[in-house]
């Protein structure tokens, strides 16, 4: 990696914590100069604009958050573990964010929403990631007569990332787990009565 690449990097690593803190809003080019030690001279010679960084960051965020469930599923061939691996992942979400301030797909998807576009296609396509990703278990669990014949994994991936979701925000408003946690509790019971054979 160039002294280049190796400095846009840094920027990415440092706006990822910034943004998902503080929102694009709430990021000022100051904060990414003070987290990175760099001048805006600096930054500017790496990226065109607050947006791109902030992209570039989001993306950089959610990768590290995908490669993190990848790696707390892949160990396991049954489906309903798997499933069960997602839902221990989020137990310590609240306590132990991978990326300073929470959810980055949560915080950017809330505030990208109606204001910025590109950063909302992106949210659109990790989110997409995701219910393809929780589909393809539910799929693997038919496959292996682990699951219900008529489970809809299309479905069930919609109430899985959305009530993980849901239950990470209303978590985060109200300063307590308890909130998540009865979602995880609630989709345990999901997997049990309505995927398993």
């Amino acid at each position: 990696m160039s002294k280049a690449d190796r400095t846009r990097q840094l920027i990415i690593e440092k706006s990822a914590h910034l943004f998902n803190q503080k929102g694009y809003a709430g990021t000022s080019m100051q904060d990414i100069m003070g987290a990175t030690g760099l001048t805006k001279g600096g930054i500017y010679g790496h990226f065109d604009s607050k947006e791109e960084i902030a992209l570039e960051a989001f993306e950089h965020a959610a990768a590290h958050l995908m490669q993190l469930l990848g790696d707390s599923i892949t160990p396991h061939t049954s489906a309903t573990k798997k499933l069960e691996a997602l839902l221990a992942f989020y137990k310590t979400y609240l306590y132990a964010p991978p990326i300073q301030g929470g959810c980055p797909v949560l915080n950017t998807s809330v505030e990208a929403d109606d204001t910025n576009p590109l950063l909302r296609a992106s949210v659109v396509r990790v989110l997409n990631k995701l219910h393809k990703s929780v589909a393809n278990i539910v799929r693997l669990g038919l496959t292996q007569g682990e699951f219900k014949a008529i489970a809809d994994a299309e479905r069930f991936a919609i109430l899985f990332v959305s009530m993980i979701e849901g239950g990470v925000m209303v978590s985060k408003a109200y300063g307590e787990a308890k909130y998540l946690h009865t979602v995880l509790q609630h989709l345990q019971q999901l997997i049990q009565q309505e995927l398993k054979v």
